[in-house]
């Protein structure tokens, strides 16, 4: 099997040295480089493609999490796991909501992250014991898929009982990119139609 290919973002040096220091041992994965902001990072996926980010939320002039965003619809292949001392929900719902697998806590061991690394690899969600629990309060299901804001305006709309021409227009967009949103929702829930994705969705108390 292939190692995981890590591009580190992170604009403190010691950080980007402890963590490569970390991964260095393990043979499964490949440090391909860092980056210190959304620029140069964005200028290393210009020539490289890394498997999965370790991308810090607070970077210079552009937010980590603006720049999660960026990635996800540019790369949408690459995993991007939120590192960050920080665990206000805020925080970790903005980075999953731009397309983050996971968010881990900078005080991690190599064991977690690792665990956090092949669970984002295998399509999967990771948050930190301390995240998840800091999410309780908003009673959010760890194991609830990451949707898009949009994709949470569509689902909201399903959910009332509009239809696809109905949400059209109250988005102000096409049908056709509603129906896209519907079946990346059922995709996303493993739902086989509406109902059960709705049902989902109330479950895991999304809304």
């Amino acid at each position: 099997m292939k190692p995981v290919r890590i591009l580190i973002v992170d604009d403190h040096y010691i950080v980007v040295e402890g963590i490569r220091s970390l991964l260095q041992r393990v043979s499964a994965v490949e440090i391909l480089g860092s980056a210190s902001d959304a620029e140069s990072c964005m200028r290393f996926l210009d020539r490289r493609i890394p498997d999965l980010i370790l991308l810090d939320i607070s970077l210079p002039h552009t937010s980590g999490i603006d720049l999660c965003k960026a990635i996800h619809e540019k790369y949408p292949r690459i995993r991007i796991l939120g590192l960050s001392t920080f665990k206000e929900q805020s925080f970790v719902r903005n980075m999953l909501d731009n397309g983050a697998s996971g968010y881990v806590l900078k005080n991690a061991g190599i064991d977690e992250l690792m665990i956090a690394i092949q669970t984002a690899m295998k399509g999967g969600k990771y948050l930190s014991d301390e995240v998840a629990a800091a999410l309780t309060d908003q009673q959010i299901d760890p194991a609830a898929p990451v949707i898009t804001r949009r994709e949470k305006e569509v689902l909201n709309l399903i959910a009332e009982g509009y239809t696809n021409n109905e949400i059209a227009g109250r988005l102000f967009v096409s049908v056709t990119t509603v129906d896209s949103h519907r079946k990346n929702l059922l995709t996303k829930f493993g739902a086989g139609n509406t109902a059960a994705l709705v049902k989902l969705a109330v479950k895991m108390q999304i809304i």
